[in-house]
């Protein structure tokens, strides 16, 4: 669990609070976003079911206790390529606990470059389905095509709209609507997460209670970016109202003062 007890921060959009530092490595249009040679859909198929899920649920049941409400709403969209987006208050346990949402389907993820150096983890993110944002225009061509094949074919795609990491952080902080044009490219069903942190009797780790809600459809008319805003807006109202079931603040975040 992370040590510290206060952190101090200046700007809700920019600031990043994550311990794991690197540089990242140059997302170009050379990356291999679709991974379609057999090999690499084995190398995927074997570190998602038999290496890491088994893993992500111990993981998750033995560290955070986590629990898991709202699921059923996902349901009806079983077979319906479907968005997710979550609050992103874990640096590991974000890049692994979302897979357990949507179990037995396989999640896709849009990941920050920075996840590719993590240690020995980071040789596995393309094949647990991550999606690093591209950093030239060939590679976000390429980016854009594998989130519409994704989801077109039936896949739930993962994001996180925060961007940066606040641990245990308990509200939800203000996000931009870029995302949320992916949805509405697509027409497809959004739903929102929100990871809440509870008290525990015997433990100072608390217990983390997953809240699923949606799902939230993008406006058939209009224009893409008002469509966008409006979906957004929707997404980020039932997140602050889900965050609100947290009841114990692991790390008090306090703003600076201005000079």
């Amino acid at each position: 669990m992370d040590k510290r007890k206060v952190i101090y921060f200046t700007d809700e959009l920019h600031d990043e609070f994550s311990t794991f530092t690197t540089t990242p490595p140059i997302i170009t249009g050379s990356y291999d976003y679709e991974r379609k040679s057999l090999f690499k859909r084995f190398m995927g198929f074997v570190c998602y079911r038999i290496i890491m899920y088994p893993i992500v649920v111990l993981y998750g049941r033995i560290v955070f206790r986590q629990k898991i409400i709202g699921k059923d709403k996902l349901t009806p969209f079983k077979k319906q390529g479907i968005f997710l987006y979550g609050n992103h208050t874990q640096a590991l346990g974000d890049a692994l606990l979302q897979t357990r949402l949507t179990f037995p389907r396989r999640t896709y993820i849009i990941v920050h470059p920075n996840n590719l150096n993590v240690p020995v983890f980071g040789k596995m993110v393309p094949s647990l389905g991550g999606l690093p944002i591209p950093d030239d225009k060939a590679a976000y061509k390429n980016f854009l095509a594998a989130i519409n094949n994704k989801v077109s074919a039936g896949n739930p795609l993962v994001i996180y709209p925060e961007a940066h990491i606040w641990p245990y952080y308990t509200g939800i902080r203000p996000f931009v609507d870029t995302s949320f044009l992916y949805p509405v490219n697509l027409q497809a069903p959004v739903f929102c997460f929100v990871n809440t942190y509870k008290k525990t009797r015997f433990r100072k780790q608390p217990k983390m209670v997953t809240y699923i809600e949606g799902p939230f459809f993008p406006e058939k008319e209009g224009s893409p970016k008002l469509n966008r805003k409006a979906l957004r807006d929707k997404v980020y109202s039932k997140m602050c109202e889900l965050a609100k079931n947290s009841d114990i603040s692991v790390i008090e975040y306090i703003k600076k003062e201005e000079n």
